[in-house]
């Protein structure tokens, strides 16, 4: 578990990040958002097979598991074979979270090579018009 800030994503640069899951086991990075009106976009590969890539929404860290909102189900991927990539939109503040899930995989460990972002929408004051 990698707790993230907004901030601290914005300040990846442009490196890739690692993760290491064993088999049968998931991962995951929950990235805490106190504005709308954001994008978080991730692109990531695995090695050495496919793994399997869900996103969820918690209002806070107290709400039942039961309670989060799916925004992307848990869909398996051939990160292995292309680079995948997406983004959503941040509607509601709370704690936005990606799972890469390799519980399916009884033998096989995966690493996965991610790349996050954030993008704060571009607001238009009209000031540079004569």
């Amino acid at each position: 578990k990698l707790p993230l800030t907004v901030e601290e994503i914005m300040n990846f640069g442009e490196s890739n990040r690692e993760l290491f899951i064993k088999s049968s086991t998931y991962s995951i990075i929950p990235i805490t958002v106190t504005e709308m009106g954001l994008t978080i976009s991730w692109i990531f590969s695995s090695d050495p097979k496919s793994i399997s890539f869900s996103v969820v929404y918690q209002e806070s860290e107290d709400t039942p598991l039961d309670q989060c909102k799916v925004l992307i189900p848990m869909t398996r991927c051939n990160s292995h074979k292309e680079t995948i990539r997406g983004q959503v939109k941040v509607r509601n503040v709370g704690i936005y979270t990606l799972i890469f899930d390799n519980t399916f995989s009884r033998f096989i460990s995966k690493r996965v090579f991610y790349h996050l972002a954030v993008e704060r929408p571009v607001i238009y004051d009209g000031s540079d018009f004569p």
